[in-house]
């Protein structure tokens, strides 16, 4: 009888619905495009135009990445910061590059190129496209991200916090190789947090609060030290 009551109670939690969360990611994760441009580069409007072109395809992540290295010809990058220089820096040794330049394109994590090259950008963008994904469950809630259970990558994964002007930026440069032109950009990220490790298991990361209003959020799921991108989830709403 003890055996019956314990067999009925099993199918009974079985049979219990997986609460389903309104923040949940999508099914599909989207391809993700980082630029690395910045005001005082010369080559970087071509490349800012065609990944804002990117950033209205379906299915495409296009982020833009100021960086400040450049700042010493004559124009500070206006959104430029530390820290997105030292993510590309990680791209830099994860492909071997002698050095970090602009306009660089990666995709996914996985792939680089020239982002003057706009057929090959594309190309890569297509190709990520295709390519077999398991992204982790990604879900948002009461403040905190939660990143569910996948295979993780070897040596364990990050967690990022990106967030990103959505609107379309013009400046003024006026100084330094572009002095004189008006500099646009789309998805401009403003800010960048690394919110901790992840090891294949459920985590959840406390979200910090937007320093500025208007901004969109992404998180990323990466293997560590600039590896391929898991997964890429925003919130609903």
């Amino acid at each position: 009888m003890a055996m019956r009551k314990a067999a009925l109670f099993s199918l009974v939690v079985l049979a219990l619905p997986i609460p389903v969360f309104a923040g949940s990611a999508a099914a599909k994760t989207p391809v993700v495009v980082e630029l690395y441009t910045a005001q005082g580069c010369a080559s970087c409007g071509e490349a800012n135009a065609h990944v804002a072109k990117l950033a209205d395809k379906e299915g495409v992540l296009a982020l833009t990445f100021s960086v400040d290295y450049w700042d010493y010809l004559g124009w500070p990058d206006t959104f430029a910061k530390p820290e997105f220089a030292d993510r590309q820096k990680a791209y830099v040794a994860k492909f071997a590059l002698r050095e970090p330049y602009t306009p660089q394109v990666v995709v996914d994590g996985a792939v680089q190129t020239a982002g003057s090259k706009a057929q090959k950008v594309d190309a890569l963008v297509a190709g990520a496209e295709k390519a077999p994904r398991d992204p982790p469950d990604v879900h948002f809630a009461g403040g905190r991200v939660y990143v569910g259970s996948a295979r993780a990558p070897k040596g364990g994964g990050e967690v990022w916090l990106v967030r990103y002007d959505p609107r379309e930026q013009e400046v003024a440069v006026k100084s330094g190789d572009n002095k004189g032109q008006t500099i646009a950009a789309r998805n401009v990220v403003r800010e960048l947090t690394r919110l901790g490790g992840w090891k294949g298991k459920p985590t959840a990361f406390r979200l910090p609060a937007a320093q500025d209003e208007g901004l969109k959020t992404v998180v990323l799921v990466q293997a560590g030290h600039g590896g391929r991108i898991l997964g890429a989830a925003e919130p609903k709403g």
